[in-house]
């Protein structure tokens, strides 16, 4: 007994994880028992299953890790049923266990690994397929055992519940809550990352501006529900649009920002007073961009009984050459670029939206 305890003084607390500290513990739960398998499972109580999550083999029977078997139909079920952890007859006592017959258990003991709240999360086992008395200390080793087992399994829950609680968090910190959307803080970050992939590699930046001319008056006519309605068809639309390098971004009220990869610069990348590129294939790169952008929010809305005829936004693309260019100054010149569209429709007298009750 003081070997075991010494084991256990030095296994436990340099344990990193579970596989670190349940190896261990079956191999000496196998030195106890004599029994030629050990190993842990854990309990899918609403699937109905138990699955074989570490497993020792020392002898002709295998219980093989990654095994899945009916909860039903198992022993550790039967045992918890019974109030009993251990028998050296299997047969006899539990022969009606398909799982048992086909693995030709005959010894078996386990205890149940639960949670501070009683909840049951697997067993810590043996087994073998030969016949052996169980000693009475051995099924207090194995309480014990399954108790460590418990504290380590609830504290990997208990950190993976934190690392997705995290991650949520972040997720959120990056999303505009109404359209799904990535939001001003993801677009900068990602468009600093195009900017400094682009000037090594050198290509060009595509980033567009889309206003969504008259979204006041679909608010005021239609009221903020539908509007919110609108904005979020409106996302969909255009992101069914895009290529799947781009990013879509909604920045503002009505505001969105498109940021994608561009064309090769033809050559060797240099400073420039105006890193805007109105010729060649950058620039139609980003026309094509832009009608592509402004075909896709004009049409039809059907908002919650009400139809918008709408005539669309105003899209304005820029093709950049990224070389000492910031974020801003590259928001900037798109924000031009769209004003600039934005203008010439205004100009070209563009239809208003248009407001109707729904036929259909």
């Amino acid at each position: 007994m003081d070997a075991l305890l010494a084991r256990l003084t030095s296994t436990v607390p340099v344990a990193r994880n579970l596989d670190q500290l349940t190896r261990p513990l079956l191999d000496m739960l196998g030195s106890i028992t004599g029994l030629e398998s050990t190993y842990l499972t854990t309990i899918d109580l609403r699937a109905g299953q138990q699955h074989v999550l570490i497993a020792r083999n020392t002898g002709t029977m295998t219980i093989p890790e990654g095994l899945t078997v009916d909860w039903s139909d198992t022993l550790c079920k039967r045992a918890l049923d019974a109030g009993r952890m251990a028998t050296s007859d299997v047969s006899d006592c539990w022969g009606d266990s398909d799982a048992a017959r086909q693995l030709g258990i005959q010894t078996y003991v386990s205890a149940p690994v639960r949670d501070d709240g009683g909840e049951l999360m697997g067993t810590l086992c043996a087994a073998s397929a030969q016949r052996r008395p169980i000693a009475p200390e051995a099924e207090s080793l194995l309480r014990l055992f399954s108790s460590l087992v418990a504290q380590f399994l609830q504290r990997e829950r208990l950190v993976a519940d934190l690392r997705a609680a995290n991650e949520q968090l972040a997720t959120y910190a990056l999303t505009d809550a109404l359209t799904g959307l990535p939001n001003r803080r993801a677009l900068f970050d990602e468009l600093q990352r195009q900017l400094q992939r682009a000037a090594r590699d050198g290509t060009c930046v595509l980033l567009g501006c889309i206003d969504l001319d008259g979204f006041k008056a679909v608010n005021d006519q239609l009221g903020h529900h539908r509007g919110d309605l609108f904005l979020r068809e409106m996302a969909q639309r255009l992101s069914l649009e895009l290529r799947g390098s781009d990013m879509l971004a909604r920045v503002g009220g009505d505001e969105f920002v498109v940021v994608g990869p561009g064309v090769a610069l033809g050559g060797p990348s240099s400073a420039q007073a105006i890193p805007l590129l109105d010729r060649g294939e950058p620039a139609q790169a980003a026309r094509t961009l832009e009608q592509r952008a402004s075909l896709a929010s004009v049409g039809r809305f059907d908002l919650e009984g009400h139809a918008l005829q709408y005539a669309g936004a105003s899209v304005g693309v820029v093709a950049l050459d990224p070389t000492g260019l910031s974020v801003e100054q590259a928001l900037h010149l798109a924000d031009e670029r769209m004003y600039d569209v934005k203008r010439a429709r205004r100009r070209s007298v563009i239809a208003p939206a248009v407001i109707a009750q729904a036929a259909d």
